[in-house]
């Protein structure tokens, strides 16, 4: 009636719950592998496919583990495409912790017209979220107005593989204070160049230190299992936030990094008898824990994917 309606809860527009990286076990499954996942996604709508450019990895997601464990199966027997499944990548960061400023000089002499481009840049570190502040300093004409945007670009360019863990660089504020120019030999891809590798050289003087994707995760559980589930948070580096009654029930609230999330859907059942709950957001990115950042880098070294030019 009017007096007394009823509103009813939107249903939620996503609902998987677990996500996993794949990719085909030989070059002759990579094109069925693209077709048996189309097929499979239009047969049942739990089933999502994804491509994360950052990370160059298909995602797939459905409601769980056993959903699909089931789905890559019937990829080998329906389609006959064999596919390796693991853990997706996380999408990292990287940014400086202290001021630093220097110099670079790009020059390229190669018969006609060569290259000359000269750059002073200062970096500063930035409150978490505030991505790149650009500022322009220069006065006197010292590099003509015409070459900044260069200057930016190549600075953008820089900042998309740091030469610290090979991840985007954030939250720096650049100035380009100070340069040369040479009338015949500078060019925008000069300075491009020249930015790009002066942004390189100082960032790695910057004491950088790595970024992870911190989730806000929300359990609600019975309160026999409040414990347990409050244990295992802690034990994936997670920080309670609060608890709170609602129906009979805990809300537990916490801040999880998203590197500890994988597999928390079977874990929560586990722990809850399949009677809990959760759902998490990307809330901000924190600092990783030096230990840790230490064996990521290792293993980014180990293949290859930290940019040392």
């Amino acid at each position: 009636c009017r007096d007394n309606p009823i509103v009813l809860e939107q249903a939620a527009e996503r609902l998987e719950l677990m996500s996993v990286s794949i990719k085909p076990a030989s070059r002759s499954d990579n094109d069925k592998m693209g077709t048996a996942l189309h097929q499979l996604s239009d047969e049942d709508p739990t089933f999502t496919v994804g491509f994360d450019k950052e990370t160059n990895e298909t995602i797939i997601s459905g409601m769980g583990e056993l959903h699909l464990e089931v789905l890559v199966e019937r990829m080998k027997r329906e389609f006959g495409v064999m596919a390796d499944v693991g853990q997706p990548e996380v999408a990292y960061r990287e940014t400086g912790t202290i001021n630093v400023e220097g110099e670079y000089k790009h020059i390229r002499q190669t018969g006609g017209h060569g290259q000359y481009a000269h750059v002073c840049l200062r970096i500063a570190p930035l409150e978490p979220g505030q991505g790149l502040q650009f500022v322009n300093e220069v006065k006197g004409g010292h590099i003509p107005s015409a070459y900044i945007p260069a200057v930016e670009k190549g600075i953008i360019k820089a900042m998309q593989t740091g030469p610290y863990a090979g991840y985007p660089i954030v939250d720096v504020r650049v100035t380009v204070f100070d340069g040369s120019y040479h009338e015949v030999d500078s060019s925008d891809f000069a300075f491009i160049e020249a930015a790009r590798q002066c942004f390189h050289q100082l960032f790695a003087k910057a004491s950088p230190e790595l970024l992870e994707p911190v989730m806000s995760l929300e359990v609600t559980v019975a309160k026999e299992y409040m414990s347990a589930v409050s244990g295992s948070i802690c034990q994936r580096r997670g920080r309670i936030e609060s608890i709170d009654d609602k129906g009979g029930q805990k809300v537990i609230r916490s801040m999880v990094p998203l590197s500890e999330m994988f597999g928390y859907s079977n874990a929560i059942r586990s722990l809850t008898q399949g009677r809990g709950t959760f759902s998490m957001h990307f809330e901000h990115y924190e600092a990783v824990p030096f230990s840790l950042a230490e064996d990521i880098i290792k293993k980014r070294r180990e293949t290859g994917k930290i940019n040392t030019q």
